[in-house]
């Protein structure tokens, strides 16, 4: 049931994004503005091979040009500074920067050439001699667990980096009771953000300082420790400049590598480097790929439809390095069971190296292509019982009144009301009269279906799936931290401790302030702190800033208006407890105790008139640790996120049976984030999200040869959704207030992506059912449909003529 939120005056309001202005009028801050003196450039020597041992370099031709300054290896990198962290206990899969002793993908950095400009490094590049002793490869996530499969990394004994198996209630006497059961699989192709900006990064070395200056287009946390530690100096010698703008991210702007090998040329030569990839670079070895997974699924129900357990093999492809890659099969582990009451559940999480590209953080950490998974499976149910797919959803579903619904896998979802969602969702877009125009268009000849899917965000991000996967890491501490001032003329400034990552976070933090103080958010100004005078954090991940940040924020200003109060029952005698904040000033029985200007002067000008054991000075800070995140996993069970979002997905996609290129006719999507900061950033998180998910339902895909080169380079190959692809999308708001949020807020960075590749490639398939064709691998590419449809329609006539 919804709950009625007190009236706000900015909460929830259409206030502009502050960010917009200056984005619009192109003033935006990024790493390519960054323009150090002296500044050197880097570009990259890449391998053609996927597998490779490097016999030997020769760059004298290279540095024999005037303006080059040095040729760096990979054997001179690895002297010079620690591997790369890693999240897994797999210490023989060891990454530096640039390849060591062997290449283990195409277009993986041999060499890093630097000089005087980005051109005169290209240049020199190709004058560089790399020779190469070919090895046998293998792509395929299977093939990779073969027993004669070519080991990626010989040392580590096989080509495993995680096998983990949890096993959440009795899943295998579920199974014999079971009425009924299926099994499939399904494909999440590779795809990835591939953010309008690469990644850019420009170090700076002072040797008098002792300090490192890094200034990078970063969404990540932990960021200046794992520099510190790569490059062996203290934590206090790094200094992460948060005030440049990320133009574009989405979880693939980590960039450890482009960093340490930056900082590194910058400390040995005594110059600031810039290193900026170019779109090849970042698509072929940018460490931007995001998962390629293979998902094998039973499932046991009863013929009515009730969905009794359900056991899940999840098989990824995280390419030559263990990186995070792992990790995103621990994410969904905290929404296993989507939003849908499933009693017991198997699932076993594997991760394996190829001769790919590197596969790091992507939007969703994961869980998409479990939703994409969870919700083909409903639709095959469906199929097989016979029964609608809306039917068999609205049985399952987890109710309103269930809530706090504690799931197999131990996690507690907050709040939701699903069934109301999806009621209004069919009610806005004429559900009925929706199925007869599906069934309208059929009758002219074209494939015309209904895509349906049921999602949750879980958001709020802890670190709790990483102690999960690996026991080893007692990580249970994921905070965030605001910083409040106010100064003597009054004005409010708010410190944040992270980079601009096209989230909105200067409105969120000025609205959500403004709100608790009472003062117009155009009045605060939100400031971005370096590294080194910054609260702790862990940046924008796991749709969390909304959570957690703005939870800090508010808990700042709890703490000012607990100051105020202080000082107005001191001054007026008057007992605390008789006192309220109201209107930026103190208010009592009888009116104003202690307006906002008089405050202002007794904090800064009037140490005699404050209570005994305050501090001068009006300021305050809070560091969050997220709500219910507060222990380590036990027996495989895990509290893993506080807030879970809903959504729901009503696509109607239509195309030619010869043609085969769908096209989204309508879209409708249901979204339940509870409170909405600011409807702006909601609405755009939810579009981008949407595009997001068609681009890896229809289009998106980093595909390779058998010879293991990445065929889509560019975006001439890597194809994206356009305006021409994108529909209009029809949002339905509702909303079911978090309890353990300031305002009832719960995530949104990821929504939209979550559900429209599971809804999309639900819709698709529903229009191929009547030649009995079931397409299960993401992209779903018009060559496939047409060549499948074609393939039916050849069967079918044989059937007539035999």
């Amino acid at each position: 049931m919804t709950e009625q939120t007190p009236p706000r005056r900015y909460v929830s309001t259409n206030r502009r994004v502050r960010e917009d202005r200056r984005f619009v009028a192109g003033r935006g801050h990024y790493v390519a503005d960054i323009d150090r003196p002296g500044m050197l450039h880097v570009a990259f020597v890449a391998s053609p091979h996927p597998a490779a041992r490097i016999v030997g370099i020769d760059s004298a031709a290279a540095l024999a040009l005037p303006g080059v300054w040095d040729v760096v290896t990979g054997d001179d990198i690895c002297r010079a500074t620690l591997p790369l962290m890693n999240g897994l206990e797999t210490p023989a899969v060891r990454r530096f920067p640039l390849a060591v002793g062997e290449v283990r993908y195409a277009g993986e950095w041999v060499c890093a050439v630097v000089a005087e400009s980005r051109a005169l490094a290209e240049d020199a590049a190709e004058r560089v001699r790399v020779q190469y002793d070919r090895r046998a490869f293998v792509l395929d996530a299977e093939k990779a667990l073969l027993p004669d499969a070519p080991p990626v990394h010989p040392d580590h004994g096989s080509n495993l980096l995680l096998d983990k198996t949890f096993t959440w209630g009795a899943v295998d006497e579920a199974f014999a009771e079971a009425e009924d059961q299926i099994s499939l699989r399904v494909i999440w192709g590779r795809n990835s953000t591939v953010p309008i900006e690469t990644f850019g990064v420009v170090a700076e070395w002072d040797p008098w300082g002792g300090v490192m200056d890094i200034w990078a287009s970063i969404q990540m946390p932990k960021y200046a420790d794992q520099i510190a530690r790569a490059l062996g100096l203290t934590g206090n010698a790094v200094r992460v400049h948060y005030d440049v703008d990320v133009g574009g991210s989405y979880g693939v702007k980590r960039g450890i590598k482009h960093t340490v090998l930056a900082a590194h040329i910058a400390r040995k030569l005594g110059r600031p480097v810039r290193l900026i990839e170019d779109r090849l670079e970042n698509m072929r070895a940018g460490d931007a790929h995001g998962p390629e997974r293979i998902f094998d699924i039973d499932v046991a129900f009863n013929r009515d439809g009730i969905i009794k357990s359900m056991q899940m093999q999840a098989l990824d492809n995280a390419g030559a390095y263990a990186g995070r890659a792992p990790f995103q099969l621990g994410k969904p582990i905290g929404a296993i069971v989507g939003p849908y009451r499933i009693g017991s559940v198997r699932y076993r999480a594997m991760s394996v190296t190829t001769n790919k590209t590197v596969q790091e953080a992507v939007r969703g950490f994961g869980q998409s292509p479990t939703n994409y998974a969870i919700e083909t499976m409903m639709d095959r149910v469906a199929e097989h019982l016979g029964m609608d797919r809306l039917e068999l959803r609205r049985r399952n579903l987890i109710e309103a009144h269930e809530f706090p619904y504690e799931i197999p896998s131990g996690t507690k979802y907050d709040s939701g009301d699903y069934h109301t969602v999806i009621d209004k969702v069919l009610a806005h877009a004429d559900y009925e009269a929706l199925v007869a125009e599906r069934d309208r268009l059929r009758a002219t000849g074209l494939c015309a279906g209904i895509g349906i899917a049921a999602c949750l965000e879980p958001s709020g991000g802890n670190s709790s799936f990483e102690p999960l996967l690996n026991e080893k890491n007692r990580t249970s501490t994921w905070m965030e931290a605001v910083r409040i001032n106010v100064d003597a003329t009054g004005a409010i400034t708010v410190a944040i401790h992270t980079t601009s990552a096209g989230q909105g976070h200067e409105t969120l933090v000025s609205t959500v302030v403004g709100e608790a103080l009472e003062v117009d958010p155009d009045l605060i100004r939100v400031v971005r702190p370096d590294s080194l005078e910054s609260l702790p954090g862990n940046s924008p991940v796991g749709s969390r800033m909304a959570i957690m940040m703005g939870g800090a924020a508010v808990k700042a200003a709890e703490t000012l208006k607990a100051q105020a109060i202080a000082i107005a029952a001191h001054r007026s005698g008057l007992a605390a407890a008789d006192l309220r904040w109201s209107d930026a000033a103190v208010h009592g029985p009888e009116g104003v105790v202690l307006s906002w200007a008089e405050l202002v002067d007794i904090t800064h000008r009037r140490f005699h008139d404050l209570p005994d054991g305050m501090s001068p000075g009006f300021a305050a800070q809070h560091i969050l640790q997220v709500p219910t995140g507060t222990e380590l996993p036990k027996d495989g069970r895990v509290q893993m996120y506080p807030c879970f979002s809903f959504e729901f997905h009503l696509v109607l996609v239509v195309f030619d049976p010869v043609l085969a290129k769908p096209e989204i006719r309508r879209y409708v999507i249901g979204h339940d984030c509870g409170t909405v900061i600011n409807p702006h950033i909601v609405r755009g998180m939810t579009l981008g999200g949407i595009a997001h998910g068609i681009g890896a339902a229809l289009l998106e895909e980093f595909a390779y040869d058998a010879d293991g080169q990445l065929m889509t380079q560019s975006f001439l190959d890597y194809l994206m959704p356009s305006s021409h692809e994108m529909p209009t999308v029809e949002i339905v708001h509702h909303c079911t207030p978090s309890p353990h949020t300031v305002f009832g807020q719960k995530g949104s960075g990821e929504s939209g992506y979550l559900g429209a590749p599971a809804a999309v490639s639900g819709a698709i398939n529903d229009a191929v059912a009547p030649w009995g064709i079931a397409l299960s691998k993401l992209p779903i590419r018009a060559s496939a449909i047409s060549d499948a449809l074609a393939a039916a329609e050849e069967t079918r006539q044989q059937g007539k003529t035999e």
